[in-house]
């Protein structure tokens, strides 16, 4: 069986760089013996960076990296030189990616759009030298820092597809088939279950050069949410769309009862998911007659918008993009997009995500976590390293 190039989960063991030390010298030259401390402070080590970049829809780039480790920092030198700087490691990520500590199972961080920056391990800072410990009282100092020390965590990377419409339905619903109508994809189609064993994201044209993004995700039955068929792997990719678009076939036995087992599932996996916009299609119209329709109409939930289409034919498919726009920019529906503008706070009880952007033009983005004994004493060593030449 070929490969799937779709890979949504990695583990990945991380390190930052440790700081480079600080060096203890004093300047001993034929014409100044007593030329005092000249020892150059230590460089910084370098950092674990997540970035979100678009051209990525997968994490199959990250599927056979076992470790990713960071420069460490340079130890500083006589004559005041300063240690080299360790190179940060920028890791990209489709958006959408989720990060959690392998070990505790805690939320790290969420990378949610493009260009979007997140310190995930910070490189230990450079020790000072003793050149930076000079005073009138103390003019041979003969101690620098030692460089901070790196960080360490195995992370798991999930990635949680981002779409505008999520297609949830039973295998054979007929969801790929919507997908190829509405949108250049072309996921593979077949006339038995389970045919589709990855997502795949078709762009849909709107009126206007409008537009907006469907995910066709691979079917779900009835005990998905406790492991069945696929199981919870692609239950995931659901929780990050606006807007659910249920698909029920019209031959089948029970319309209503098939889309009640459906929300059920979606319950079962996360309650939250229950809170977004719903639209019910009824699919494989061009086996029912207009009479027929009629009759199902009455039988339907009457709390959602219900369409009938056929993509096979293209019946209804105007109105079914109608009714999705509509819902898309329905107030209380409005993505909430995270934008270069916003800062993000993400705390549980034992992590704090600090996360500020910076939009004044030239400026970096500075992105930090700590833990709780951090927090207390950020700004500075307490210990020090003592030399003697």
């Amino acid at each position: 069986m070929a490969e799937s190039n779709f890979v949504d989960y990695v583990k990945i063991m991380c390190r930052s760089g440790k700081g480079g030390r600080g060096s203890m010298h004093l300047r001993h030259v034929k014409y100044n013996p007593n030329g005092g401390p000249d020892g150059g402070d230590g460089g910084k080590g370098g950092s674990i960076i997540l970035r979100g970049n678009h051209n990525y829809w997968t994490l199959l780039h990250l599927k056979y990296e076992r470790h990713i480790f960071a420069e460490h920092g340079g130890n500083g030198g006589k004559d005041k030189c300063h240690g080299t700087d360790g190179k940060d490691v920028y890791i990209d990520v489709p958006p959408g990616t989720v990060v959690y500590n392998a070990e505790t199972g805690k939320f790290v961080c969420d990378v949610a759009y493009d260009g979007q920056e997140v310190l995930l391990l910070k490189g230990g800072r450079g020790g000072l030298g003793n050149f930076q410990f000079r005073s009138a009282t103390n003019q041979a100092p003969r101690y620098a820092q030692p460089g901070e020390p790196m960080q360490e965590m195995t992370v798991i990377l999930e990635l949680k597809l981002l779409a505008d419409v999520g297609l949830v339905g039973f295998p054979n619903a007929g969801k790929s088939t919507l997908v190829s109508a509405l949108s250049n994809a072309r996921p593979k189609i077949a006339n038995y279950p389970f045919t589709t064993m990855e997502p795949s994201l078709g762009i849909v044209g709107y009126r206007e050069g409008k537009s907006f993004v469907m995910a066709d995700i691979p079917g779900i039955i009835e005990g998905a949410s406790e492991g069945r068929g696929l199981g919870l792997r692609f239950l995931r990719h659901i929780e990050r769309n606006s807007l659910l678009l249920f698909m029920v076939p019209g031959d089948a036995d029970d319309i209503k009862r098939e889309y009640e087992i459906l929300l059920n599932e979606l319950r079962q996996f996360n309650p939250e998911m229950l809170q977004k916009h719903r639209v019910l299609a009824v699919t494989k119209c061009d086996l029912l007659d207009e009479e027929l329709i009629e009759m199902l109409k009455d039988t339907l939930p009457q709390d959602l918008p219900v369409v009938f289409i056929s993509a096979v034919t293209g019946f209804g498919l105007d109105e079914l993009k109608d009714v999705l726009w509509r819902e898309l920019n329905a107030e209380s529906n409005k993505l909430n997009t995270i934008t270069q503008e916003d800062t993000l706070v993400h705390r549980d009880k034992d992590m704090t995500l600090f996360a500020t952007e910076l939009i004044d033009e030239g400026e970096d983005d500075d992105i930090t976590y700590l833990d709780d004994d951090q927090l207390e004493d950020v700004e500075e060593l307490e210990d020090f390293e003592y030399e003697d030449e």
